[in-house]
């Protein structure tokens, strides 16, 4: 018969398991129960419906799927943590420079700040624009 583990061991032989969309779902889940206590049960319901779908990746044999599933959501996760950084390298730039607009190419051309009217070149097609630094 074997112990309790070795029965789980053969339980979870060529089961998916834990992943980072796994992890992200039962977060929500989480803090949908917390929604739950204030707002009622529908957060609930929903909440129940996120982890059954977790233990059903965890469980599931098919690694492809699975495997695409996570990778589809990692990608979507470093795009926005790319818009998120850009836009904060952005913001801490504001102080310091100007970003302007070639009006021919539309390339964006960052300048500093307090050196007054110059004239500026774009170094995508060099056409030239003068512009308050």
């Amino acid at each position: 018969m074997g112990t309790l583990r070795e029965r789980f061991r053969n339980f979870m032989q060529g089961r998916y398991g834990v992943d980072t969309l796994s992890k992200v779902l039962i977060g929500i889940a989480f803090l949908l129960a917390v929604l739950s206590i204030f707002f009622g049960r529908i957060f609930y319901l929903l909440g129940i419906c996120l982890l059954v779908y977790v233990y059903f990746r965890m469980f599931s044999t098919n690694y492809e799927k699975r495997y695409k599933e996570n990778r589809a959501f990692i990608n979507y996760k470093n795009r926005i943590l790319a818009l998120r950084r850009r836009w904060k390298n952005r913001l801490r730039m504001r102080k310091t420079h100007h970003i302007y607009t070639c009006a021919k190419c539309r390339q964006k051309i960052r300048i500093p700040k307090g050196r007054g009217k110059i004239m500026i070149t774009c170094p995508k097609c060099k056409y030239e624009f003068i512009k308050r630094s």
